[in-house]
């Protein structure tokens, strides 16, 4: 990763500000984007007094011309883009029947158009330089979870389109890295949207008995540099994608019944 360039979306908080940080100490220049600047120009402050080279550029990847200046931002500071980690997420929790679709339509607009947005606009780079695209994904893109329609079907859009993407670059040199962490400990469940489109505010989960932010980085990173396909973290998120190969009609009864014990579950 030795002054290679990278950027990280949705880089203020949990995992993609764990990137930018792993990233950044093995060498890399990093270019964070997301919209709560003030975090991010903290954490450049941070790395840049440490040695590390890091910039922020306000950015909501939803919006299109914002992911066209966090590219140009990167390649005017730096260069090029070697590493696109597509980061940036938000996750629901409510029953479909009971949700608004202006609900599914934001979770699409960040999760599946936001990737898309930022690799179009980096792709030009990335093949020059035959980098990587990573999306960072969730268990979520494999099965269906319930209360979380609009997150899976975000996640299985991405899936869809970066593998795409990489069979149609087989020949280039392209890299096209999935990973899908599980269950991780950051504030996505907190910011998670109610049917309504309002916050949750707290996580139905114990966060510290699930993997670290930090850990995740690591593991992302390490399958870049391997040029690895997928990566998938824990052991409930290895268990739930073998099941879904060998046994989907089992799992769909496991997932159930182990989403339904969290507390104040939308369903029973």
């Amino acid at each position: 990763m030795k002054n290679k360039i990278v950027i990280v979306t949705g880089a203020s908080s949990g995992i993609g500000l764990a990137c930018a940080r792993e990233f950044a100490f093995s060498g890399a220049r990093i270019v964070m984007g997301a919209r709560n600047i003030e975090i991010m120009e903290s954490v450049v402050r941070e790395l840049n007094n440490s040695g590390f080279e890091a910039v922020a550029v306000k950015t909501d990847v939803s919006r299109e011309a914002e992911c066209k200046i966090l590219v140009e931002a990167a390649v005017e500071r730096f260069g090029g883009v070697d590493v696109l980690v597509n980061n940036a997420g938000i996750s629901m929790r409510a029953l479909f029947e009971h949700t608004s679709p202006v609900v599914l339509k934001k979770l699409m607009d960040v999760n599946f158009w936001g990737t898309v947005y930022c690799t179009k606009f980096a792709l030009p780079y990335l093949l020059e330089r035959k980098g990587s695209v990573v999306g960072v994904s969730s268990v979520a893109g494999y099965v269906g979870l319930p209360a979380r329609t609009g997150y899976s079907a975000s996640k299985f859009a991405m899936h869809g389109f970066l593998e795409a993407l990489r069979t149609e670059n087989r020949k280039k040199g392209l890299h096209v890295l999935i990973a899908a962490p599980g269950f991780t400990e950051s504030n996505v469940r907190k910011s998670a949207l109610m049917a309504d489109g309002s916050q949750q505010g707290g996580s139905p989960r114990e966060e510290k008995k699930m993997m670290p932010a930090e850990k995740v980085a690591a593991h992302i990173r390490k399958a870049v540099e391997k040029r690895k396909s997928s990566k998938v973290l824990t052991f409930e998120g290895k268990f739930t994608v073998l099941m879904k190969k060998f046994a989907p009609g089992m799992l769909e009864k496991i997932v159930y019944n182990h989403m339904a014990k969290e507390p104040d579950s939308p369903f029973r």
